[in-house]
């Protein structure tokens, strides 16, 4: 009896270190997602506000939640000017 009690208490300290071991392996993911997703966010030039991601006819351009700048990635002012009509002001700027 002393045998099976000996057993019963190991399985018993087993699982509650695989329970603990688990616990902490979650709590490193959510660790590191939010790093992952904080490094992804851009810093105004201008302010000290956060560039958000959004879209302007179907192009991704960046707009500060404080300053409300619009900020444009390499080529997406092309694209911008490219959709515009003949009798748009940004395509008759750049032409």
């Amino acid at each position: 009896m002393a045998i099976e009690l000996d057993e019963r208490g190991r399985a018993l300290e087993n699982e509650y270190f695989r329970r603990k071991e688990q616990e902490l392996i979650e709590k490193m993911k959510a660790k590191l997602e939010a790093e992952e997703t904080k490094d992804l966010e851009l810093a105004c030039p201008k302010c000290d506000g956060t560039l958000v991601e959004t879209e302007y006819e179907n192009i991704a351009i960046d707009v500060c939640n404080s300053c409300s700048g619009v900020w444009l990635d390499a080529g997406e002012l092309a694209q911008v000017v490219d959709r515009e009509e003949g009798s748009g002001w940004l395509k008759r700027f750049f032409n």
